[in-house]
């Protein structure tokens, strides 16, 4: 599938991805200012943390979203919800596991490897799912010109595979590896989204991975500066990806829904974002927080088209992170969890 160039300016932003960032610095635990989760003052009000991600990002906006509507339709409950900018996913997840936030965001291919200690994370982090969320449809493409048609063609050549230290390796390595391919076979640049298309524009790279949300502005302005042609997944391979992990998902983006894009394209949900908390979180606390971010997912909707997702078929699909007890028990009650 080929798109060509028209003239459109964009404005670019990180989606998905800015949710996948890695840092687990000390001053972002000080600018929480070190308060156990769900405090109880006087009065019985209880502190509740939500972590998000750096601003610019959907991470960033959908993780307010939610902490407004907690707040906004906390009812008799005596709840102070407040919602903290991290680093993302990865320092989410730490800092739930510690007991330094209450709820946060994450993506789903980065929690799963998280909750069972593996790839880069030493132990394994206690942390359970609350709510699937957004889907993140990503995928490879290039300019037409560069000749590339599939995966297997980056061999000797350089290709951006997203920021240093983001975590998106957890859906990008089980990906390449289903089509025969693995860090050795190019050379990976490290880069924003942003930074993605000046390096296709100019040339520096052959490919890049790029998605989120969709429609997603970089892919936007890629095939608004040149003829971009999206890299299609082999079919074995995806279905073996589906197969084994999860949060793996097939996905279809409509035909025209980027400029020149004239055929759907057969994507990937490469991890879904997620709303998680700690594996030690207060059962009850949990029920009423998913119970109100269910009730009120129009209200979600109104602050971010994320909150379509919050649906039957999807608040309690599985991603491969467990769910926690108290979100368990909700769905259940309203007849939608699945053994």
């Amino acid at each position: 599938m080929t798109t060509f160039v028209r003239p459109l300016s964009v404005l670019l932003v990180l989606l998905a991805f800015s949710g996948c960032s890695r840092s687990d610095s000390p001053a972002a635990g000080a600018a929480a200012g070190g308060a156990a989760p769900a405090a109880k003052p006087a009065g019985g009000t209880k502190f509740v943390s939500v972590g998000t991600a750096p601003p610019g990002g959907a991470f960033f906006v959908v993780g307010g979203a939610l902490s407004e509507v907690l707040a906004e339709k906390k009812g008799e409950r005596k709840w102070n919800v407040t919602s903290e900018a991290t680093m993302g996913s990865q320092e989410n997840i730490r800092r739930l596991a510690r007991g330094e936030l209450d709820f946060a965001v994450s993506n789903a291919a980065i929690t799963y490897f998280a909750v069972r200690g593996e790839g880069e994370w030493a132990a394994k982090q206690e942390v359970r799912a609350v709510v699937t969320l957004a889907p993140n449809i990503a995928f490879f493409l290039t300019p037409t010109k560069s000749g590339v048609k599939r995966i297997a063609d980056f061999r000797g050549k350089r290709v951006v595979v997203g920021p240093a230290g983001s975590g998106m390796e957890a859906f990008i390595q089980p990906l390449l590896a289903a089509h025969g391919v693995t860090y050795k076979d190019f050379t990976p640049l490290q880069g924003t989204q942003t930074a993605a298309v000046d390096m296709l524009s100019d040339g520096s790279a052959v490919a890049a991975f790029l998605g989120g949300a969709v429609p997603t502005a970089s892919i936007t302005q890629a095939c608004s500066s040149q003829e971009i042609f999206f890299i299609p997944f082999d079919d074995a391979a995806k279905k073996d990806l589906i197969a084994k992990y999860p949060f793996f998902n097939p996905a279809t983006i409509p035909a025209k829904t980027y400029p020149g894009q004239n055929e759907a394209f057969e994507a990937l949900n490469t991890g879904s974002m997620h709303f998680i908390t700690g594996a030690k979180a207060d059962d009850e606390l949990v029920y009423e927080v998913t119970k109100t971010i269910y009730e009120n997912r129009e209200a979600v909707v109104a602050k971010h088209a994320a909150g379509r997702a919050i649906n039957p078929q999807n608040a309690a699909r599985n991603t491969g992170t467990p769910f926690h007890p108290g979100a368990i028990r909700y769905y259940k009650e309203i007849g939608i969890w699945k053994e």
